[in-house]
């Protein structure tokens, strides 16, 4: 009998000199949607301005086109029960966002992709702003991100010690910032498949600079996604379940795909946000 497995780890008998075949394990986890917990429609008495809201979402959802965003729709004004039912509705989805800045601004995109929730909060931490707003990504991400960034990269000289591959890189990141235009696809630098070393890495950093965007995406595995100092200029990078890098790349754009909503990802979102209200007609 073989006393190996078919397949997998321990299936080679070991080599002679000790060396162990080391497989990277990729992304095992993957978000899919889930209804949300629900009350009941008798226990909804006094939720008529939070039901109404969600129609009002409703409305957005079905009218949406990209060209023609919707309008956020303001919370602040429902009571701590009315705003209970939005919270149980909306849930919480794959996305994460951080804007920084004088007022900072966390968003969470819903469990109906597309449908974002926006707090804003002051230098003292109170909430100042409580809004939901529908789109491929909130308009103040990609009003934001650049503020204030730099129109090229720097190379700077003379180069710190051991970096050695990424002086050559400039020249191709502002080739295409120069050339960037809205609705152009994502120009991709895959850095995990470049002859960079740590030193390089660490001076690409410090030459883009830091942006003002922190985005977390969990749709499958971990992607973090952080806007740089540079115009347009993004790093995009994969961890799998271990959270070790898979994939490292900059990417020229307006906000990486991989972070936005599809056109049908908020039909799709439409038809659910009908199905849990059909139970409160």
């Amino acid at each position: 009998m073989n006393e190996y497995p078919l397949s997998g780890p321990g299936s080679q008998p070991a080599e002679g000199d000790g060396a162990e075949l080391d497989i990277l394990q990729m992304p095992s986890g993957m978000e899919t949607y889930a209804q949300p917990s629900l009350p009941e429609p008798e226990d909804v008495t006094g939720l008529e301005k939070g039901l109404e809201l969600l129609r009002e979402l409703s409305r957005q959802l079905h009218g949406y086109a990209a060209d023609t965003p919707a309008d956020p729709i303001d919370l602040e004004g429902l009571d701590e029960a009315n705003r209970s039912l939005v919270d149980q509705v909306l849930g919480e989805g794959e996305v994460s966002i951080v804007l920084d800045g004088s007022q900072c601004s966390r968003i969470q995109e819903s469990v109906l992709a597309g449908v974002w929730r926006l707090q804003q909060r002051d230098e003292a931490g109170q909430l100042i702003a409580d809004r939901v707003e529908i789109g491929a990504i909130p308009r103040e991400v990609v009003s934001g991100a650049f503020e204030g960034a730099r129109d090229e990269a720097l190379l700077c000289e003379p180069l710190p010690p051991g970096v050695l591959n990424a002086p050559p890189l400039f020249a191709e990141i502002n080739e295409y910032i120069r050339g960037y235009q809205p609705g152009n696809p994502s120009h991709v630098i895959n850095l995990t498949l470049l002859p960079q070393t740590e030193a390089d890495l660490g001076f690409l950093q410090q030459q883009l600079g830091a942006g003002r965007v922190s985005i977390l995406s969990r749709g499958y595995g971990n992607c973090r996604i952080s806007s740089s100092g540079t115009r347009n200029v993004w790093w995009v990078q994969y961890f799998n379940s271990q959270d070790k890098n898979i994939l490292n790349s900059l990417e020229i754009t307006r906000v990486p795909n991989v972070a936005c909503a599809a056109p049908e990802d908020l039909a799709d979102s439409a038809e659910r946000l009908d199905e849990i209200l059909e139970i409160y007609l």
